[in-house]
């Protein structure tokens, strides 16, 4: 994880982010790289003939959330929360000195990045929106942390990796692997009922030891909860500060429709996730 790209609005789970990129930089010498992310463009489709206007954004407009983001990212670096590593010196940090950019290429950026990192979406406008979230998710390629609304106090010394024997958690394990290398404690996680036809819970646990990454594998019974549910309070009680999680193994539609285990984990989770899709 030797590049971590964080991309930086204003609201309140702006420090959390930082914090965990620069928890996670420190851990692996890494680069943090800060980008200024703006609201996508507004469009208004009309009918008979159908025509889409766009609204650019005025330049003064885009200076001035360039120039916000910057000073969010500089002060955070310039402050005792950054001071991570043992000799009390910041990670490796850079400003991207690239216009604000929107989800949409915030996710093309992403792809030559390590990681991206993204706050827990919030309701309405005044927080990390899930479009920015599912637009990194889906169209970058690449895995993405989720930072909770407070920051960890340690990220990654205690995973928990939420299997459903499926190909996204596979994905996730796959990419995550240089964490689970460092982890102090590693438990493979299934919530029975709640899993796809694949490989088992052991079967992982076997497969990372081939790695040298000694886990344990726990089956945890519903008892009548969500399975969203039972992998966050079976994560909490097990001490996790860090959750693997495959994203939709169901289609969205049906996860926004039915409900879901990504759906309820993305708008609830306390603790750090680490997702692929």
């Amino acid at each position: 994880m030797k590049s971590i790209l964080v991309p930086i609005e204003k609201h309140d789970l702006v420090t959390s982010m930082l914090e965990c990129a620069a928890k996670i930089a420190a851990n692996f010498s890494g680069t943090i790289e800060g980008v200024a992310l703006r609201l996508p463009q507004i469009s208004v489709v009309g009918p008979d003939p159908v025509v889409t206007v766009t609204f650019p954004r005025a330049e003064q407009e885009d200076l001035e959330i360039l120039t916000s983001a910057r000073r969010i990212f500089d002060a955070f670096f310039a402050s005792d929360a950054a001071a991570i590593l043992p000799d009390g010196q910041r990670p490796r940090h850079h400003w991207r000195a690239i216009d604000p950019i929107d989800d949409a290429g915030l996710a093309s950026l992403a792809r030559v990045y390590d990681m991206t990192i993204v706050g827990r979406p919030q309701s309405g406008m005044d927080g990390p929106r899930m479009t920015t979230l599912e637009a990194v998710l889906f169209e970058s390629g690449r895995p993405l942390l989720i930072a909770p609304p407070r920051p960890p106090r340690t990220i990654g010394e205690r995973i928990v990796i939420s299997w459903n024997c499926s190909s996204e958690s596979a994905r996730t394990v796959a990419y995550g692997m240089p964490l689970l290398l460092k982890a102090r404690e590693v438990t493979v996680l299934t919530v029975e009922g709640a899993v796809t036809p694949g490989p088992s819970g052991k079967e992982l646990v076997d497969c990372l030891a081939c790695h040298g990454i000694e886990a344990r594998e726990l089956t945890a019974l519903s008892g009548g909860r969500k399975p969203g549910e039972a992998i966050l309070e079976e994560a909490q009680r097990l001490g996790a500060d860090l959750l693997f999680k495959g994203a939709y193994t169901q289609s969205r539609l049906r996860q926004m429709i039915f409900g879901g285990a990504t759906n309820h984990i993305l708008w609830n989770t306390e603790l750090p996730v680490f997702m692929a899709h």
